[in-house]
């Protein structure tokens, strides 16, 4: 079952990727900085395996994929600008955010101010859901932008730029291939296993009587 998880999310990707080009990209890093379940740590790799092929060029790639992000992020940033905690209050349930996430969330912009959203998105998890807390503190939105795209660039560029090395030796060595195929299945193990984690703390912390 695991491999077929990991080949229907691979297909889907690179289906997208090959038909879209960069705007394939922008389109799955904006779903990803949009909430919605997504990983960039799927998305990049892949493009940078394309760059391997001659494909793409990585340094467009790595733009390609932090344009994406502050697209993206528009919505979820919005949502937090406009809705707020009533947002928490009437669907933190379906969204998996509590008042205590949104809490912290604004003692970190309390403490550190606009450059919680660019070193927020230098960090796995948490760099997908940052959009909305700032929204909440209704940050300046040049800067918004700015930081989004600055603290996504380097993100991207990492992920493709590993993904390009790893497409260069999977062709030129079959051993390494076979230990990556390998490594495909406990990677995406964990992350499955992270999120299952996730989702059920967070659903558990939703039924406790207020």
């Amino acid at each position: 079952m695991l491999h077929d998880i990991i080949a229907a999310c691979a297909v889907f990707i690179i289906a997208v990727i090959l038909r879209g080009g960069y705007w394939g990209i922008i389109i799955l890093m904006a779903i990803e900085s949009a909430c919605i379940p997504l990983p960039s740590e799927i998305i990049m790799p892949f493009a940078g395996y394309l760059v391997s092929t001659g494909d793409f060029d990585l340094y467009m790639a790595a733009t390609a994929g932090a344009i994406g992000c502050n697209v993206g992020s528009i919505f979820a940033y919005e949502l937090g600008k406009r809705g707020g905690r009533a947002v928490v209050d009437r669907w933190g349930k379906y969204v998996l955010m509590s008042h205590s996430d949104l809490d912290r969330a604004e003692k970190f912009f309390s403490r550190w101010g606009d450059l919680t959203v660019l070193v927020c998105r230098l960090l796995p998890a948490i760099r997908s859901f940052i959009a909305f807390p700032a929204g909440v503190a209704r940050m300046n939105l040049f800067r918004f932008h700015l930081y989004t795209f600055i603290g996504s660039w380097p993100w991207c560029f990492g992920l493709a730029w590993v993904g390009m090395k790893l497409g260069d030796q999977w062709r030129t060595d079959p051993r390494l291939g076979a230990v990556l195929h390998k490594l495909d299945f406990v990677v995406v193990g964990v992350i499955l296993a992270g999120g299952i984690w996730f989702v059920w703390h967070r659903i558990k912390g939703h039924k406790k009587p207020a």
